[in-house]
């Protein structure tokens, strides 16, 4: 069996779209987008059990807490959630549900009644109290229900 350099695994992974280290903001430690779920299973029935199946985390990968109050995650069409008071401990996620529900550790909820993120194309931007931008994720796909970031 060829053995194969690192440089060319890295590049056959990048050619097939397949990211194998983590960008420059992860590694050094950072608030970002980790994951877009924007499909929820099932029919879009509008339940709020439905609507809480579609959400996006964020990811806390710096080494100490961090205040997510004033933090805002909007779409292409502009519905924003603004968060509320939220601490996110060190290495932690935290996931915005759409629906209504009560906030705890690793949830808070945007109280909507219809569904935010579209099933085929959308993109999740995060900006900070300030308005600085902090990070996005996009998809294009019918083909899965979530998207990792």
């Amino acid at each position: 069996m060829p053995t194969r350099t690192l440089a060319a695994v890295i590049a056959t992974a990048a050619a097939a779209g397949i990211a194998l280290l983590p960008t420059q903001a992860q590694a050094a430690g950072s608030i970002h987008l980790y994951k877009v779920y924007y499909d929820s299973p099932g029919s879009d029935t509008r339940s709020n059990t439905s609507l809480n199946a579609e959400y996006v985390q964020i990811r806390n990968t710096t080494g100490a807490a961090v205040q997510l109050k004033g933090y805002t995650v909007r779409d292409n069409t502009g519905y924003t959630f603004t968060f509320p008071s939220y601490k996110i401990s060190a290495g932690k996620t935290v996931t915005i549900h759409t629906g209504k529900g009560t906030q705890s550790a690793g949830h808070v909820y945007w109280g909507r009644g219809n569904y935010v993120w579209n099933n085929d194309k959308d993109t999740v931007t995060l900006r900070k109290p300030s308005g600085a931008f902090r990070d996005s994720c996009s998809y294009n796909s019918t083909r899965d229900d979530y998207k990792m970031c």
